[in-house]
């Protein structure tokens, strides 16, 4: 597993930019609807990665100068690739920003207010051992959201949504790399790291946002982007990337969360609205 070194990264950090591109090239090429629908998701979901960091920080993380040196760039990048996100969707007349990130966040419900204190809990009663567990998820997630924005250019055709989207991809290829190097390091130095992290894996892992927004949603974003034959091929990459990791071998949970909410069609692209 490749080394990382934190200090390269904050020399390279810094905001997704996309001034330089004609984003009023959506006015007459518009997305496709289902590249439009998983947008509006994956818009959300980037908005929402400060709640997720708030739940990282009640473990014993926020006691790792490195960690927590990297989760702060993190949220900043993240949040950048969200407000791009919201320029594409303005470009389609979309609502997207600040208004729709408040009304996402306002349907969460109660167990939002609980997961902090769960995970709080958990991360006391488990020690050190419970950070591999943060680690691993969230390089099973930055994998899963790499190969997601991979298909979704794929599938939608669009010169300019590829552009943003390479730029985006570069960055989360370094989030990645940083989960990958921390979980592969907690979980081959603890057993049992190993254990914990895989029932946790196994039981409670979700594809990336199924907290944040509908079920229908959530159903509908994994099947356009893993359904089909390419779409299975790039989840069984990202699984096989998983079972490098000690311990992590054959739970194959993107594979199994697509296998559970995709439906057996061709592979097929779609282009843009105006070339279809």
């Amino acid at each position: 597993m490749a080394s990382f070194s934190i200090d390269h990264h904050k020399a390279r950090t810094g905001r997704v930019t996309w001034d330089d591109l004609d984003l009023t090239a959506f006015g007459t090429d518009r997305l496709p609807e289902g590249a439009l629908r998983c947008l509006r998701s994956m818009h959300d979901v980037e908005h929402h990665t400060i709640c997720y960091l708030r739940e990282v920080l009640v473990t014993p993380a926020h006691r790792d100068p490195e960690l927590t040196t990297f989760l702060s760039l993190w949220a900043f990048e993240e949040l950048w690739h969200g407000e791009a996100l919201a320029a594409v969707l303005d470009a389609h007349g979309e609502p997207a920003g600040t208004a729709r990130v408040a009304a996402s966040r306002a349907n969460l419900g109660a167990r939002d207010h609980l997961r902090p204190l769960l995970i709080g809990l958990a991360g006391w009663a488990a020690g050190d051992d419970f950070v591999a567990v943060h680690m691993a998820w969230g390089a099973v997630n930055e994998l899963a959201t790499r190969a997601g924005y991979a298909r979704l250019v794929e599938r939608a055709g669009h010169p300019v949504l590829t552009e943003l989207v390479s730029r985006i991809l570069r960055q989360e290829g370094r989030h990645a790399a940083f989960y990958l190097a921390q979980a592969h390091r907690r979980l081959e130095a603890s057993r049992r790291a190993r254990c914990l992290t895989r029932a946790a894996l196994r039981h409670l892992w979700q594809p990336v946002g199924s907290g944040v927004m509908a079920s229908a949603e959530a159903a509908f974003l994994v099947d356009y982007l893993f359904g089909g034959a390419d779409g299975r091929r790039a989840a069984d990459r990202v699984d096989r990337q998983l079972d490098r990791l000690p311990g992590l071998c054959g739970l194959g949970l993107l594979r199994g969360a697509v296998d559970a909410r995709t439906t057996a069609r061709p592979a097929v692209g779609e282009a843009s609205s105006s070339r279809r």
